[in-house]
Formats: C-alpha cells, sequence, structure tokens
C-alpha cells in the first residue's frame, strides 16, 4: 500500500513573466509526496515525489479539478496503476505527477539495489539548455548575463508588444549574439496569419532555430477557429525554411497522438507536467522519430527533477541509437534555462549555467521545498 500527501503551494516568481496571455507573477500547484506503508501504517520503502502544475489556460485541468481528483484518492493507492485508474482522464497534469512520485519511487528502489546509484546518464552526462529571455527590451540586457554565463541558445518571448517594436528590438538582439549562437522566438500564439507570415520572412534570414506556436486557437472558441488556426500553422510550416514547433497546441496525450497521426515534421515542445503519465507519449514521438524538446511549465524543482530526468533518458536513448548506427540528430538545447525563477530559492532548479548535468538532477532534492512548505 502507498501513502499520499499533497501540498499544495503558491509562491512569486522572482520577476514577472511577461506573455501574449498576460502577466504572470506567481506559480499555483500541488506537491505530492508517495511512500510505502505497512500495516500500521510504518512508512517502509523509497519517498517518491511529484509536482502537480496545472496551466489552464494552455489546456490543462484548473487547479480546483486537480485537488479535488487528489483529494478522492483518500491518501491512498494499492499501486500505480490503482491510483491513475481513480483519477479523471482529463486530469493529465494530476496524472503526471502521481506517475512520477509513485512510478519514480519504485524505479528509484529497483535502481538503488542493483546498481547502488542512479542508471542514468551512462553515455549522456550533461545536455545544453536556452536561457529563456524576458519580453520587450529587458532582452537586451538579460541577453549580455545569459552570455557571461555560457549561453548559446535563447528563448525570446514575442507577440507581447506591437510587432513593429518588437522588429526594432528583435535586430538589436541579434546583433548582440556571437557567431553560432541560436535564437528560439516564442509567439504562445499571439499571431495572426499576416504578423505570423512576416516575422517567418525575417526568421529565414536570420539564425532563428525554430518559431514556437505563432498561431492558436483555444477549443472554447469552437471546432471551426481551430482548424482554422490549425491550418495556418501546416501553411506556415510548409512555406517559409524555419521550423515551427508545437506547444500550446500539444495541451495532452490526445494532442500528441493527433499531430502524429497527421505526420507533423516541425519541432515538438514537451512539458512533462501536462502529459499524464509519460511513458506511452514518448514512446510514440520515439516510434514516430519526433523531434522533441523538453520544456519548463515553470513548475518547481519537484516537477522539474522528474522532467529533466525523462530529458535525461530521452538523450540517453537517443544516443544508444546513433552508437548502433542511426542517424540521429543532436539533441537541442532544453528548455529548462529559467532559473532563478522564484522568489524564494528553494523552489528552484539547479542553476549550473548554460549546461545541467546528471548529478545536478539528483541533488536537486525535493523535500527542501516540501519541508518549507510545512
Amino acid at each position: 500500500m502507498w501513502k499520499i500527501e499533497h501540498r499544495p503551494y503558491r509562491l512569486p516568481f522572482l520577476l514577472s513573466v511577461r506573455t501574449a496571455h498576460g502577466a504572470w507573477v506567481e506559480r499555483e500547484g500541488i506537491l505530492i509526496r508517495a511512500v510505502q506503508v505497512e500495516v500500521g501504517g510504518r512508512e517502509v520503502g523509497t519517498v517518491g515525489w511529484g509536482e502537480v502544475a496545472p496551466i489552464a489556460w494552455f489546456g490543462s485541468e484548473t487547479l480546483e479539478d486537480a485537488e479535488a481528483a487528489l483529494a478522492g484518492l483518500d491518501g491512498r493507492a494499492e499501486d500505480l496503476s490503482d491510483a491513475l485508474v481513480r483519477v479523471p482522464v482529463a486530469c493529465g497534469c494530476v496524472r503526471a505527477g502521481l506517475a512520477a512520485a509513485l512510478g519514480g519511487a519504485a524505479v528509484r528502489a529497483e535502481t538503488e539495489t542493483e546498481h547502488g546509484r542512479d542508471a542514468h546518464g551512462t553515455l549522456v552526462k550533461f545536455l545544453p539548455l536556452a536561457g529563456l529571455l524576458p519580453a520587450g527590451r529587458a532582452a537586451l540586457a538579460a541577453v549580455e548575463t545569459k552570455l557571461e554565463l555560457g549561453f548559446r541558445v535563447f528563448k525570446w518571448k514575442v507577440g507581447v508588444e506591437a510587432a513593429a517594436d518588437e522588429w526594432a528590438i528583435f535586430d538589436d538582439l541579434l546583433g548582440r549574439l556571437p557567431e553560432g549562437a541560436k535564437l528560439r522566438l516564442d509567439a504562445n500564439g499571439a499571431w495572426d496569419r499576416r504578423t505570423a507570415e512576416r516575422w517567418m520572412e525575417r526568421a529565414a534570414e536570420r539564425p532563428v532555430e525554430y518559431v514556437e506556436q505563432p498561431c492558436f486557437t483555444e477549443t472554447a472558441q469552437g471546432a471551426c477557429a481551430v482548424r482554422k488556426a490549425e491550418d495556418i500553422l501546416r501553411g506556415l510550416a510548409a512555406d517559409y525554411p524555419t521550423p515551427i514547433a508545437l506547444d500550446e497546441s500539444l495541451g495532452g496525450a490526445g494532442d500528441v497522438a493527433r499531430w502524429l497521426a497527421e505526420d507533423w515534421r516541425g519541432v515538438w515542445i514537451l512539458k512533462p507536467a501536462l502529459f499524464g503519465e509519460p511513458g506511452p507519449v514518448l514512446a510514440a514521438l520515439a516510434k514516430a522519430k519526433a523531434d522533441v524538446v523538453f520544456g519548463s511549465a515553470l513548475e518547481t524543482r519537484v516537477g522539474a527533477q522528474a522532467a529533466l530526468r525523462l530529458a535525461f533518458a530521452w538523450a540517453e536513448a537517443r544516443a544508444l541509437e546513433l552508437a548502433g548506427g542511426s542517424a540521429i540528430s543532436k539533441p537541442r538545447a532544453l528548455g529548462f534555462g529559467v532559473w532563478p525563477l522564484f522568489a524564494d530559492m528553494r523552489a528552484d532548479g539547479p542553476q549550473s549555467g548554460a549546461f545541467v548535468r546528471v548529478e545536478d538532477v539528483a541533488r536537486m532534492k525535493p523535500e527542501v521545498l516540501w519541508n518549507a512548505l510545512s
């Protein structure tokens, strides 16, 4: 039997995060602690940690729905499959948190018993990070700081100010990047077709790695509007050389399956916090040889550790394929260059510069934040 505890949190960001959806000033979510217990309640197993980090405007469940789903477990589960069957499929973030806590604890117990250490990272010792830049002119000062830390891939939030103003900043920003550096543009679905086309024209002539979610329509606006936005995405991908990355379009496992069925050949931004049990999603993407970038949902160190473990496992599998002679491209930088993110540094992940090492992930210590919330 597993004992499942959870604690809600509300943590202010160090700086407000400006996106096309507005200013984001704090993160709300729920931490999960799971541990095996014997009759009488004594804890006897390895503790597992998970995080429920919903983003309702992204298509996930609300925080209230997540809290209700966890309350429905009544603090216990026989195993992971028992917990998942008792949580609605629509609560993907809850399912992701439970999979991380219950599944992760079981895996860690096995590897500690068999190997005396974490088995990840045999071939992949570290992964590059993309540094997150703030919207507007603030990006110009921020990029200088991140360049000094060794970053060479950057993600800039656009679609926040007037396009003409952002185009001017865009050129100034590129002028500060050294040769070989790359910029990702993240519009958070803010552009209409014409604005997106004008951005894509500019991107084609500049060192832009990809354009993330240029257009997006929420399902609440109707199926016709959603189809129109997705048609624009397909058209942009076909008409311009700079790759398009899906982000908001991938709000859950069902969206991944749908875009795979349509043979999407662009980039896939995968936020593990939103996708429920990760195994089936990752297996389907691997089979399709998808170009995947693991990204942050601006979760705390608890959810980030679970996501980064998946990112290292994915990179390890790709490295093994490469060693076996498969034509696998070099992995793209992870979308986890977001720290320092929180006003309370105990919520942050490792601030190790432009790379994250497998040992950094192992040392993140979820219990630090759990204890701070008690």
